[in-house]
């Protein structure tokens, strides 16, 4: 039980860490917000936290049980979801802006691909970390951000703060999750090479 019990707490972790990234990203909008975004996955890898778009590219190769990345995701979205909440509390003024950007979002392949696209992206700047840089989490959050792509965590986040709930999400997690193990196994296949 001991090790479930600090899987949940660093997934708590995780969304607290890029909750408060969202919170900049929505209080600071462009070109700032997208930047000082970054601090989230910077704190999640190097804090060891559990995020669930930071493990599904790696699941496979780090054995991580796909129980326990249901379980990081869903204490991700239980968590981050809460943060959000406590958010619109703290500071009113972002329900508008989350409400407005939550309204753009719509069940659709191009939201999807937007989110397989962050997936990519995700998992070359946690890769890039594992490789001892963090280039590719200072760059690539950003351009994600910067190119509208879709993030679940953050996205569910967002939802917190609008005080509301869109499907769309679906389309986020999938998207990640497809997108991260899409660059896993294109990165795989050239090492064997």
């Amino acid at each position: 039980m001991k090790g479930k019990k600090e899987l949940i707490l660093k997934s708590i972790g995780a969304a607290f860490l890029i909750s408060l990234g969202n919170y900049a990203l929505l209080k600071l909008g462009t070109p700032i917000g997208p930047v000082i975004f970054a601090f989230g996955l910077l704190g999640v890898c190097y804090l060891g936290q559990n995020l669930f778009t930071g493990k599904c590219g790696f699941f496979i190769e780090d054995k991580i049980p796909f129980l326990d990345l249901m379980i990081i995701l869903v204490v991700n979205l239980i968590a981050g979801y809460l943060f959000g909440l406590l958010y619109s509390y703290a500071d009113p003024e972002l329900i508008k802006t989350a409400v407005a950007k939550v309204d753009t979002w719509e069940c659709s392949i191009p939201f999807f691909i937007k989110a397989f696209l962050c997936g990519t992206i995700m998992y070359i700047a946690v890769k890039m970390y594992r490789e001892k840089t963090p280039l590719g989490i200072i760059f690539g959050i950003p351009l994600f951000i910067f190119c509208g792509f879709q993030h679940c965590i953050a996205n569910v986040i967002t939802l917190g703060v609008a005080r509301t709930f869109d499907w769309s999400l679906v389309f986020a997690i999938l998207g990640n999750y497809f997108g991260s193990l899409f660059f896993w196994y294109i990165s795989r296949t050239e090492k064997t090479k």
